[in-house]
């Protein structure tokens, strides 16, 4: 029996939420660092604020390695990944495994826009003014050298260790303490789904071959 094509395939819904969590990403922070100067908060809730700061390095602030070699790992690491859903998609993997792997791709990708454009297009943020849009290519940095937007910070739990902690005792402490962006959520929710929900897609992907003869062996089973 033939059947009936849909016009949301899995390719197209990956493209679909790709762009969309490039878009939400890149309004949020556009939008705070032309309206917040460098540093600056704004009380949400005593658990939450919207707190502007940039970063050179990865997903919460982390760097170890060169800007550079940091912003074309990432590019490489974007691109393995999106030739890797294109190979899932033409294999019919779960749709929800598709889902998880776009929320990491465009979480990355939205991450080294900033690097490779806003020090293109934006003059360099500051504690005693607000950036502004920029000719492009007369702003604060080269290509692939531009400062990643953080806003979200949410100090759940403030508090003090109790003097008899070894090393920290008497040190105040936060949790949960990093300032991050949508794109690194999107990208911290998609491994967290992948671990708990698709480990058996892991397995499956694992062994090509498993994979390619399971659709050959359901149509044979077919009545």
């Amino acid at each position: 029996m033939k059947k009936k094509k849909t016009f949301m395939t899995d390719g197209r819904m990956a493209w679909i939420l790709i762009i969309a969590i490039l878009v939400i990403d890149q309004l949020i922070k556009i939008e705070v660092k032309t309206s917040m100067s460098l540093g600056e908060s704004i009380h949400v809730a005593d658990w939450f604020y919207i707190y502007f700061i940039e970063n050179n390095g990865m997903a919460y602030g982390m760097t170890f390695i060169n800007k550079l070699a940091l912003s074309l790992l990432r590019i490489i690491a974007i691109s393995a990944i999106g030739w890797y859903i294109w190979r899932m998609v033409r294999r019919q993997a779960r749709t929800r495994y598709i889902i998880f792997l776009s929320m990491i791709v465009a979480g990355a990708a939205g991450n080294i826009f900033d690097s490779m454009f806003y020090g293109l297009i934006f003059s360099a943020s500051s504690p005693y003014y607000i950036s502004y849009f920029v000719p492009f290519g007369s702003g604060y940095s080269s290509f692939l050298m531009g400062k990643v937007v953080d806003m979200f910070y949410f100090p759940i739990i403030q508090t003090t260790w109790p003097n008899w902690v070894p090393f920290f005792g008497g040190n105040d402490f936060v949790f949960f303490s990093p300032v991050f962006n949508f794109a690194d959520a999107c990208i911290t929710v998609g491994v967290i789904c992948l671990l708990l929900f698709c480990r058996k897609d892991f397995d499956t992907k694992a062994n090509p071959d498993t994979a390619e003869s399971a659709p050959n062996q359901t149509i044979g089973s077919e009545e």
